[in-house]
């Protein structure tokens, strides 16, 4: 992977909601070019750059989506588009990795069930090739916990990951850090979420991921839910899931950086609206503590209502890849989370 003048090219891992949200929002930063994107299935990828918009607007299979869209067929191995390969294959990360030479970042949005299954990727892909500069939205903190264990690896082929990219952990997480600076202590951390999604396929690997939260439930129950299954569950909850107690990577990452001393004075939960597109509650982190005169007060961060989650996670990602490429400009590589370094403005 290596640097070059002009748009950073970023390729995404995973073509599900978050995926297609990657793309569409990338195609409208100009220092930003959508140059690759895989599914389960495939890969679509041009050095010229795809067309987000074309991308973010393919439901089901990419490959063949795309070639649809582009006035191809499904038979052929190449798109009609000029410089773009659109292909079906047995190994689409494998597939990524041999056009790394001609990225400058990778956007990991890839379904994370069982937890162990995105830091193996990154595992494979570092030792693989050296140079690399990854991003994730990983949420859960056995997952993230896993991440951080990989850095004498990704230091070792001169590569970077920023993990727990996302809104919370993320945005929520980094702000909690700022706002600590006004106190002598930090008594506890309290992220209160709110999502709305119009229709829960559109979003299938993070609707299963908080699932996993729920009473009674766990990562394999989870992953092994039909979404028959599904469906039926939020039936019976009117397309509502509140979850409490998460466990969430935010307690880890603010450990980390020394805002709090145990992981259980962070408190993460949420409720997600599967049915309309408004947030059920409003996304909010406040951060209580003691100040240099003993007095206990908050400070509270509050996201906006009409934000939607797809902008609330996929924006900062892209902010902290930008950080992620000028780390590496910077020759500092390893693993770091979302709490040790601002993301950075991507026009």
């Amino acid at each position: 992977m290596t640097q070059h003048e002009g748009p950073m090219r970023v390729a995404v891992l995973g073509a599900g909601g978050l995926g297609k949200a990657a793309a569409r929002i990338i195609g409208a930063k100009r220092q930003m070019r959508l140059a690759a994107i895989c599914d389960s299935k495939g890969i679509v990828a041009s050095p010229q750059g795809l067309k987000a918009a074309l991308i973010a607007g393919i439901s089901g299979d990419l490959v063949g989506g795309y070639r649809a869209a582009e006035g191809g067929s499904d038979g052929g191995g190449v798109a009609v588009a000029t410089e773009v390969d659109a292909r079906h294959c047995d190994d689409p990360v494998g597939a990524m990795l041999q056009l790394a030479d001609g990225l400058d970042g990778i956007v990991v949005a890839l379904p994370n069930l069982p937890n162990e299954f995105i830091p193996n990727i990154i595992k494979r892909c570092v030792t693989a090739a050296s140079g690399l500069v990854f991003v994730d939205v990983l949420k859960r903190t056995r997952a993230v916990e896993l991440m951080l264990q990989l850095d004498p690896i990704v230091k070792a082929s001169r590569s970077v990951v920023l993990t727990g990219c996302g809104a919370t952990p993320g945005t929520l997480a980094a702000a909690a850090v700022l706002a600590a600076q006004s106190f002598i202590e930090v008594e506890k951390v309290d992220i209160w979420w709110g999502v709305g999604i119009a229709n829960w396929e559109a979003y299938r690997a993070t609707i299963r991921e908080d699932i996993a939260h729920l009473p009674g439930y766990s990562v394999e129950r989870a992953a092994a839910m039909t979404d028959a299954e599904i469906d039926e569950l939020l039936e019976r909850t009117n397309g509502l899931l509140e979850l409490r107690h998460m466990e969430h990577a935010d307690d880890v990452l603010l450990q980390r950086v020394g805002v709090v001393d145990s992981p259980e004075q962070v408190e993460v939960g949420g409720v997600m609206d599967t049915r309309h597109p408004k947030k059920p509650v409003s996304t909010t982190m406040t951060l209580t503590g003691i100040t240099i005169d003993g007095k206990r007060s908050s400070h509270r961060f509050v996201l906006g209502d009409e934000t939607t989650m797809a902008a609330n996670v996929i924006g900062p990602a892209l902010g902290y890849l930008k950080r992620g490429m000028w780390l590496k400009a910077h020759g500092l590589f390893g693993v770091f989370g979302c709490t040790e370094f601002l993301p950075m403005v991507v026009r």
